[in-house]
């Protein structure tokens, strides 16, 4: 119930510019500038999680992309839907340049299929959504309209409890998430030959998207590898930010 009435307000009352408070607009010129995916690359979390595929972002995680996120996670501001979509979409195509399977960029008709990380129950009962299969949807529609055919499949499922993340550190994360996805039973399924891309509201350690791709990886053809994209992550994981190893370069490419 408390979804529908969340993005009815939000449609129709006045409201302030998420990012910076600006009046009247729910995200200013300047605002949507940071998430319009100009600042789109790699990211690699260090240290980064066993299993953790290629990883790009659509930008940093702060200032007004940081206030976007958490109003449209934790403050059901719906409509913020389309432009961490766009943002997420920018991220999305940087996965597929790379070429996400190790080979090589999109063939044309190549289907490809979005892969929420999905939310527990209880947050998703909190909340009264589930951000990252919203945003997917978002991005799914704005890349068909760019000609690639995207769709979203939500088959992944918490296959047992799993702690509160928030304030978990690197190594906790990657403990509390080992077994914790798999996925749905009797629901969409994954299309052989298609070109999966795990996707994600924020990034952090890199520990949900590595258990992510696991579950997946699980339940394809061996050697099938999932890409990974999201809106935000911190500056400092970006590749483009520090100095590379030359496996961090390769893993970008």
């Amino acid at each position: 119930m408390r979804g529908w009435w969340q993005e009815l307000a939000g449609l129709v009352l006045p409201v302030d510019c998420t990012g910076c408070g600006a009046a009247r607009v729910l995200l200013c010129a300047g605002c949507a500038q940071a998430l319009s995916g100009a600042a789109a690359g790699c990211v690699r979390p260090s240290p980064g999680p066993a299993g953790l595929p290629v990883v790009y972002a659509a930008a940093a995680y702060e200032g007004a992309v940081r206030e976007a996120v958490l109003a449209h996670k934790e403050r059901g501001v719906l409509p913020l839907a389309g432009p961490l979509g766009a943002a997420l979409a920018a991220a999305v195509r940087g996965c597929l340049g790379a070429g996400v399977r190790g080979g090589g960029a999109r063939s044309a008709g190549e289907e490809l299929v979005l892969v929420p990380v999905p939310s527990a129950r209880r947050q998703v009962r909190a909340r009264g959504h589930d951000p990252a299969r919203r945003i997917a949807l978002a991005a799914s529609a704005r890349l068909r309209r760019a000609g690639v055919p995207a769709r979203v499949a939500p088959v992944l499922r918490h296959v047992r409890p799993v702690a509160d993340q928030a304030g978990l550190g690197a190594r906790e994360r990657r403990e509390n998430l080992v077994g914790a996805l798999g996925l749905c039973r009797g629901g969409a399924v994954l299309p052989a030959g298609a070109r999966i891309v795990l996707v994600d509201d924020v990034i952090t350690t890199g520990a949900t998207l590595a258990e992510a791709a696991r579950a997946v990886r699980a339940a394809m053809a061996a050697g099938a590898v999932a890409g990974a994209a999201v809106v935000a992550a911190p500056t400092g994981s970006f590749v483009r930010n520090r100095s590379t190893t030359r496996t961090e370069q390769r893993s970008c490419e």
